[in-house]
């Protein structure tokens, strides 16, 4: 029996919340299959999952579809993770890197400064 994407991503602990996993599934982070997924899209067994959280690309591969939210012990009987080394790696090295230097004495960022360096953190180069 299918259950819903945004309902499986929150039930095997990937999202904080159902509503996180939604809007994820809105703004095209979640692709089942290589195509996007809205959040009413069904999920079943075997599907592979890639889930963009920048900088990395998560791929799991579904074992069966759940719809209560379990331990997290539980999560490795419903989920695989498929995730390469590599990507991994590129979590490891922005978790290192310090968040951003200012200078002694400069206060806090103003608004603006403040969106230019969220962007900067979530990997967006467009500033």
């Amino acid at each position: 029996m299918p259950v819903r994407i945004d309902k499986y991503l929150w039930a095997v602990r990937l999202y904080k919340t159902r509503s996180l996993a939604t809007d994820a599934c809105k703004i095209g982070r979640i692709l089942i299959n290589n195509s996007p997924a809205k959040p009413s899209r069904g999920i079943e067994g075997n599907e592979i999952l890639v889930i963009k959280k920048p900088p990395v690309l998560y791929t799991f591969r579904v074992i069966a579809p759940i719809e209560n939210r379990v331990s997290p012990k539980l999560v490795m009987n419903y989920l695989e993770d498929l995730t390469p080394d590599s990507e991994k790696v590129k979590l490891e090295i922005q978790k290192s890197s310090p968040a951003a230097f200012r200078k002694k004495g400069t206060g806090r960022p103003t608004k603006k400064e403040r969106r230019v360096i969220d962007r900067w953190q979530d990997g967006i180069t467009d500033l």
